[in-house]
């Protein structure tokens, strides 16, 4: 895949970082549960790289606080952080893991980012929040207990999508190799 087709493809997946909260705030909490904007970020990355993915995971949340206020203010620091590392990393692993199976490579990959990326979160968060405000428990419950259908979603959807584009000729695993 070309410059070109990356660099549509992250616009494309920034548009759905706006786009899928929006469907999903419907429902309260859904942000918090089911974590919408972190698909498309983590599948930037898989398939785009970690430039792109990085891209992807600092100017989504950005763009969506400011055109739907989602993120709010407050949290939107700390969901660029981790979103970037979400992009960031599973972009890096995708192009750097190499146990001769696919499936492995891509579960490694996204399992590493979104592990990485939530404590990327929880040390954002307890850096910006005054000192006690933020705990280890607050960050088990926010990321991993509120989060689990979301962790789920992610680990049973993101892979199906990466294999039916691939499937599909849309992308190639080669892209990943160099």
């Amino acid at each position: 895949m070309n410059r070109t087709k990356k660099s549509v493809l992250t616009a494309d997946c920034i548009a759905l970082c706006v786009v899928l909260p929006m469907a999903f705030h419907s429902i309260p909490n859904a942000g918090s549960i089911f974590c919408p904007m972190h698909i498309p970020v983590l599948l930037c990355g898989l398939i785009c790289g970690w430039k792109f993915g990085l891209l992807c995971g600092i100017a989504g949340p950005i763009l969506s606080s400011m055109l739907t206020q989602m993120p709010a203010f407050a949290i939107l620091p700390a969901m660029a952080i981790e979103l970037a590392v979400y992009g960031s990393t599973a972009g890096t692993l995708m192009q750097h893991i190499h146990t001769g199976k696919l499936k492995a490579d891509l579960y490694i990959s996204l399992v590493t980012a979104m592990l990485l990326g939530r404590i990327a979160a929880g040390a954002a968060k307890a850096l910006l929040f005054a000192s006690g405000e933020y705990s280890i428990a607050a960050w088990v419950t926010g990321h991993f207990i509120t989060a689990w259908p979301a962790l789920i979603i992610h680990i049973v959807l993101i892979p199906l999508v990466y294999l039916t584009l691939l499937r599909a000729g849309l992308i190639s695993v080669k892209e990943h190799r160099h």
